[in-house]
């Protein structure tokens, strides 16, 4: 295949590169940043690799290239995690997103010959907030800033539909790996200051960097695998049963939790990341026979700490 990349210098993105490059595919990694691109992916090292620059906001040149590629991963998007939602941050949270698709899919409509597939990047912040419900990918969506970010993405990406191009959508739970979310809890355990955070009681619907990769590679190669998918593991856990798991695995305690005001003085609307989760299943995904590698948490984390 020859496969256009979006997202790709990310946490998920570089590893998704690394499989495709390894498999001897084709890949087109467009980027906002070509100096930066260059040093993650060298070409001595990646033979098989084009760098193109882009614009994700805006129409360009750069849309050209889509009509040589058989397949598209639309990964890119703002991080949602870092820093206080400014009313300006949310707007380019929301942009790197809307935007962003609206102009892939406006490449692919205008490509000739079209790609055959567009995979597209959503997240489980789609079903909004609960501590009781759970939710699978026919629940209804939320109506908190995240949710309402992930329908307008998602609602980009169904547009795609009306040019003949098979659509699958990944609702991405919180990703674990060297790196993320987990890279920036693993330090306060290692100084023996590691805890839950906030209550504890909240859900964290997770999944394993290389079944999240693996799942993409699903989606790019089996024609059957068509519409939205949750990629999460089957077995979410709640935040104290993360931190006390963690512990274990790093023989460490997880005692000392991380008060609620401490993240919302830091993150502010943003805290609501952590401080409220969801619990994902993901039906659709286990029906398609997907095999996870890293069901539970234990054995992701005990992958991920000793690798």
């Amino acid at each position: 295949m020859k496969v256009a990349i979006t997202g790709a210098t990310g946490f998920v993105g570089s590893i998704l590169v690394q499989r495709l490059h390894g498999e001897g595919h084709k890949i087109v990694v467009l980027t906002r940043n070509t100096a930066f691109a260059q040093k993650v992916f060298p070409s001595e090292a990646f033979s098989n690799l084009e760098i193109v620059a882009y614009t994700p906001n805006t129409s360009g040149s750069w849309q050209g290239v889509i009509a040589s590629c058989d397949s598209i991963a639309n990964l890119a998007g703002e991080p949602i995690g870092e820093g206080r939602w400014t009313p300006e941050r949310k707007q380019e949270i929301l942009n790197s997103r809307k935007l962003g698709t609206q102009k892939i899919v406006e490449a692919i409509a205008n490509a000739n010959p079209k790609p055959t597939v567009l995979i597209n990047a959503s997240a489980i912040g789609y079903y909004g907030t609960s501590e009781t419900a759970s939710f699978d990918e026919a629940s209804l969506s939320g109506n908190d800033f995240l949710a309402q970010v992930c329908q307008a993405w998602e609602a980009e990406a169904k547009k795609v539909k009306d040019a003949g191009v098979r659509l699958v959508i990944l609702r991405f739970g919180i990703v674990l790996g060297n790196g993320g979310a987990l890279g920036k809890m693993i330090p306060a355990f290692k100084l023996f200051a590691g805890g839950p955070i906030g209550s504890g009681r909240q859900w964290f619907s997770w999944i394993h960097v290389d079944d999240l990769v693996n799942l993409i590679l699903q989606a790019l190669t089996k024609p059957e695998i068509e519409g939205v998918y949750n990629a999460t593991a089957p077995n979410p856990v709640r935040m104290a049963d993360l931190s006390q798991t963690l512990g274990g695995v790093m023989n460490r305690p997880s005692w000392l939790p991380v008060p609620s005001f401490a993240i919302e003085a830091l993150l502010g609307d943003g805290a609501i990341v952590v401080l409220e989760g969801q619990q994902v299943i993901p039906k659709r995904t286990v029906e398609t026979g997907f095999e996870y590698k890293y069901p539970n948490l234990k054995s992701a984390l005990t992958q991920i700490l000793t690798s």
